[in-house]
């Protein structure tokens, strides 16, 4: 007999999705869908605005990472008007985005993925929540929202609001970091670096202790996409495009610029979010994934020492490429503490309170800018077209989701059938830790 599940809406997500899992006869998995139902119309939003405007427009694209939308607005503008900007401006708006990164990274590993660790994936859905940690283990919870306190406060001082930032401007930043600000988060620091060990800790106990879920479940092998600098390091601001294939091979390296050579969509009937792929590779077969899995896939190296040594460690237990789904968890950790490494070292130049921040003179003019960032869930690309009075006449828009969502759906199809097919959760059952919340 033949039957569909539906999860509708899924839970602690960012943004909105459903799944329809549909099931032959014994169980067989005959198809999952991962559904979006909303359109967003932001590439038309734009068109017939001040290219300026854009920046302030896109952040509402996402609540959650709404700093590397604006940057990256910034970035696109910039580049189709032929802009520079002054090299503080350049420090403050990376200062910017490795806060947002920290601060979301710390969300993301509480509020999203620790409920399902601490309390255990088959503990009852009231156990597995935030609210249900932060009662368990309060200490923790505290010291995460401090950790996020932080991030945001810091987005907050260079961006003007920690949400919708206004700041960036083609030609720089309408506004300094002001010393008072930055001797306040020096000072914040020791703390902050204090919550990352805990949560290296936390994590790395969970890891080990779920060794046997991460190197066994929702292993699918797929292509990934990041961002590097010229020596292969992993970084979220100013690099090229990196995609690795299946067997851990570069199959490309571009500049944002180029995209349009190497990226490709595909519109699926049961969803309005199109899946990027890799044009060369074909769909479904060049499907990737982004996000901290895929960074970490496709660097050589971390650019900070302490996120370096987490680096080796991860590599010398999973391999490259890795290809297991519960290993972004660990991924994330990795790039939480090269972002408050760099945000130590940053805050540490003195440039870094330049009020040399934006040109004088920006001449709004005709062009086609791409500006490419990676947000914590994955590669953002902007790219905005303008006529000669710097009016949008065309944009295009390759955000996380649309990057992600391929993937996302072989991963749930793999999950299906180990759990309705092969029956993996009889199997591994006693193999998963005591639970941390009871």
């Amino acid at each position: 007999m033949s039957r569909e599940i539906k999860i509708e809406p899924i839970t602690r997500l960012e943004g909105h999705g459903n799944v329809t899992i549909k099931l032959g006869p014994g169980d067989k998995v005959e198809d999952v869908q991962f559904n979006v139902a909303h359109t967003r119309f932001f590439e038309k939003f734009l068109e017939g605005r001040p290219a300026e405007h854009a920046p302030r427009i896109v952040p509402r694209i996402c609540g959650i990472c709404p700093i590397p939308h604006h940057l990256t607005s910034v970035k696109a503008v910039e580049a189709a008007w032929g802009i520079t900007p002054p090299r503080p401006a350049d420090k403050l708006r990376e200062l910017e985005i490795n806060a947002k990164q920290f601060s979301s990274h710390v969300l993301h590993i509480a509020a999203l993925q620790l409920p399902d660790l601490l309390a255990g994936p088959l503990a009852p859905p009231e156990k597995r929540n935030v609210v249900a940690v932060i009662n368990a283990l309060p200490d923790v919870g505290k010291a995460v929202l401090r950790a996020m306190r932080f991030g945001q406060d810091l987005c907050a001082a260079i961006g003007g609001k920690s949400v919708h930032p206004v700041t960036g401007i083609p030609g720089g930043m309408s506004k300094p970091l002001a010393e008072d600000d930055r001797q306040s988060f020096l000072k914040q620091l020791p703390e902050i670096v204090e919550i990352g060990k805990t949560l290296v800790e936390i994590g790395s106990k969970l890891v080990n202790d779920y060794m046997v879920v991460i190197k066994n479940f929702a292993v699918v092998p797929t292509y990934y996409i990041g961002t590097v600098k010229p020596d292969g390091g992993l970084t979220i601001w100013d690099g090229n495009m990196r995609v690795m294939d299946k067997e851990g091979k570069i199959a490309a390296e571009f500049p944002a610029k180029d995209y349009l050579n190497y990226c490709a969509e595909y519109v699926p009937p049961h969803s309005m979010a199109t899946h990027i792929y890799l044009k060369s590779a074909g769909y479904p077969e060049g499907v990737w994934r982004a996000n901290t899995l895929a960074r970490v896939n496709v660097a050589d190296k971390m650019q900070t020492p302490w996120a370096q040594e987490l680096f080796e460690a991860f590599r010398s237990t999973v391999g490259r490429p890795c290809h297991m789904t519960f290993a972004y968890v660990w991924a994330r950790l990795i790039e939480t503490i090269q972002a408050v490494e760099k945000i130590k070292t940053l805050l540490e130049d003195p440039e870094i309170v330049s009020t040399d921040v934006k040109l004088a003179d920006v001449e709004p003019k005709a062009g086609n800018g791409v500006g490419q960032t990676e947000a914590p869930r994955g590669t953002l690309i902007h790219n905005y077209w303008t006529d000669d009075n710097g009016i949008i006449t065309k944009a295009n828009l390759l955000v996380a989701t649309n990057h992600n969502i391929g993937g996302i759906e072989l991963t749930l199809k793999v999950a299906a059938k180990q759990i309705f097919e092969d029956k993996i959760v009889d199997q591994i059952a006693d193999k998963l830790p005591e639970p941390m919340i009871k």
